[in-house]
């Protein structure tokens, strides 16, 4: 018998970000180790300071009673079990390890995976009713055969579309990343449209649906979080997007002028040389492409920036510089 939603919620162990409402209680959490590292102070008492993780936070923790026992039967990595008391050390939450209660490994098929790997904030049956909608309104007969036979009639392809990420850490770093950026920029695509109507509407959906599908390969989904293949490392994404789809066109006997043009966009999606892309986007539909997907990435990252910041500060005006875009954000609604 299957438990209700809310059974299941009632009972499981808190996330860490719910930890600040157990102040001095006692509890079990399931967390991954994020580091370790044994110490000794100044009365010669060795201890062992830990820090766990889970997909909500971060959370320092000291074992004071059997910390060479866990220092050797932990490694950084494991997913853990184990019991303490939630307490505020130098402002910030604290997990002190109980005397008696034993550290536990768990292996793979002891855990939720979920609780260690974000998710798309919306469901994935509402994104892919997006998607079919999308394909539903083809009216190129050969795209459309050609979007349903990756869509609707290939299973493999579809289980694995529906739930990487887009990315490892830029953007769409999550569960359903993938399904979500590519519906997000096909509906976009599907807009400029309306206003550019000398594009080819159904050839620019087509490759917004399609341009990154190659990251089926790219990415897989671990307790560790999300890390990248081996063929995602040796041959990325548009080159097995590209290989992916010329396999199909070849079977659904696509012309050749569409599939080319099709090809020729997914390949050249990365917009420049030095971002990936073996050529540059030399049709207007392969330009549209490259800048509404680049655009989706970057306002993705850009969000998750801000409600990260705005989540450990409230009151915070700028978030930290970020790397990846190269500057920092102003995270108000509205100017002082």
């Amino acid at each position: 018998m299957k438990l209700p939603k809310e059974i299941i919620e009632k009972y499981r162990e808190p996330f860490i970000s719910e930890l600040g409402n157990y102040i001095n209680s006692e509890l079990e959490i399931i967390v991954k180790v994020k580091s370790k590292r044994l110490m000794e102070n100044k009365n010669g008492q060795k201890y062992l300071l830990l820090t766990f993780e889970d997909k909500t936070g971060i959370l320092r923790a000291i074992d004071w009673f059997n910390a060479e026992t866990n220092d050797s039967k932990v490694n950084v990595g494991n997913i853990i079990r184990t019991s303490g008391k939630v307490v505020v050390y130098d402002g910030r939450l604290q997990f002190n390890l109980l005397q008696d209660s034993p550290v536990i490994v768990l292996k793979e098929g002891e855990y939720s995976i979920d609780r260690f790997v974000m998710e798309a904030k919306r469901s994935i049956d509402e994104i892919m009713d997006e998607i079919k909608k999308l394909i539903d309104s083809i009216k190129n007969v050969h795209l459309k055969r050609l979007l349903n036979e990756f869509f609707e009639r290939d299973e493999s392809f579809l289980k694995k579309f529906k739930s990487v990420p887009a990315g490892a850490k830029v953007h769409h770093n999550y569960v359903g990343g993938l399904a979500e950026h590519s519906s997000t920029v096909a509906q976009l695509c599907d807009s400029v449209c309306k206003t550019y109507k000398n594009l080819d509407r159904d050839l620019l959906i087509a490759g917004a649906l399609l341009h990154d599908i190659g990251k089926i390969n790219d990415y897989k989904v671990t307790s560790k979080g999300i890390e990248i293949t081996t063929q995602g490392e040796l041959i990325g994404h548009i080159v097995s997007g590209y290989e992916m789809v010329k396999v199909k066109v070849k079977k659904m006997k696509v012309p050749e002028d569409i599939s080319t043009k099709l090809l020729h966009m997914i390949i050249s999606h990365h917009g420049e040389l030095e971002w990936g892309s073996p050529v540059v986007p030399k049709t207007p539909e392969a330009y549209v492409l490259h800048m509404i997907e680049n655009m989706d990435s970057k306002l993705n990252r850009i969000f998750a920036i801000k409600e990260k910041e705005l989540e450990g500060n409230p009151e915070k005006d700028w978030s930290d510089y970020d790397p990846n875009l190269g500057r920092r954000f102003y995270l108000k609604h509205e100017l002082d």
